[in-house]
């Protein structure tokens, strides 16, 4: 399996609008890690 480098990544800073967890994701379809919730916005 290979290694994925997340700091060479183009990743975005999100927060859920649920439970107010602060992220970095990645991808047309975020989900919050904390509650898989997916009422997220981009900080960015």
């Amino acid at each position: 399996m290979a290694e994925i480098d997340m700091k060479k990544l183009k990743t975005k800073r999100y927060r859920c609008l649920d439970c107010g967890n602060e992220f970095k994701g990645i991808g047309k379809h975020v989900v919050c890690p904390s509650c898989q919730s997916d009422n997220v916005e981009s900080n960015e």
